[in-house]
């Protein structure tokens, strides 16, 4: 090999990492049942950012499996529960919820991550507000 193709992979390699800005951002959840006095606000982190993402001109030689794009998703997560405050006896008040530990780019895997940009967010709340920090 040569040494401008090795040159040349090698700063393809260290750029595209540098310029995949992918971290986990905070985030709050609006969260609420309809049996329960409160809206419980939870701070948390979510997958965010932006990865390099190349686009073939030869879309229409390659197979739709080799035309995904890559997106910002959860390399490590855990999940934690938070208890909705002034619920009913009758009523379930635990709601579980992911927290982003670190985050890659990578295919969008369905099974986790919601791989489709929403139009309209719907993340308030409509009953008085009780702020969770965990």
């Amino acid at each position: 090999m040569s040494p401008f193709f090795v040159m040349s992979l090698l700063f393809g390699l260290i750029f595209g990492q540098a310029a995949s800005l992918c971290a986990p951002s905070e985030y709050t959840i609006h969260v609420e049942k309809r049996e329960c006095a409160y809206c419980l606000a939870i701070n948390t982190t979510i997958c965010a950012g932006f990865c390099m993402t190349r686009d073939s001109n030869g879309k229409k030689l390659l197979l739709k499996s080799a035309l995904s794009q890559n997106v910002c998703t959860y390399k490590e997560m855990l999940y934690r529960t938070a208890l909705i405050p002034g619920c009913p006896h009758h009523t379930i008040p635990y709601y579980s919820y992911p927290v982003a530990v670190s985050c890659k780019c990578g295919k969008c895997n369905t099974d986790y991550t919601d791989c489709v940009r929403e139009r309209v967010r719907t993340n308030y709340c409509t009953k008085p507000q009780k702020i969770c920090n965990l």
